[in-house]
């Protein structure tokens, strides 16, 4: 069972476009490393930073891929875009 529900929000689809970054909800009980490899697994791709915040309802995490690798060619994949 997969971890990662991409968001597809105004704000996901800029930080997608701007700063290569794609937003995914996770579970709560998942750390940055965890997350990190996760989506380089799933989506072949490497991640240069993750960055979480938790909410009342969810625990979001910001994935920042390295420049080789388009955050706008996984959001298409994804359906995202």
């Amino acid at each position: 069972m997969s971890t990662l529900k991409p968001i597809t929000t105004e704000k996901a689809v800029k930080l997608i476009e701007i700063e290569n970054v794609l937003m995914f909800e996770v579970d709560r009980r998942l750390n940055k490393l965890e997350i990190k490899t996760q989506v380089e697994e799933a989506f072949n791709v490497k991640v240069e930073t993750v960055r979480t915040m938790i909410r009342l309802n969810a625990k979001i995490a910001y994935v920042k891929l390295k420049k080789q690798n388009p955050a706008i060619d996984v959001a298409t994949k994804l359906g995202m875009m």
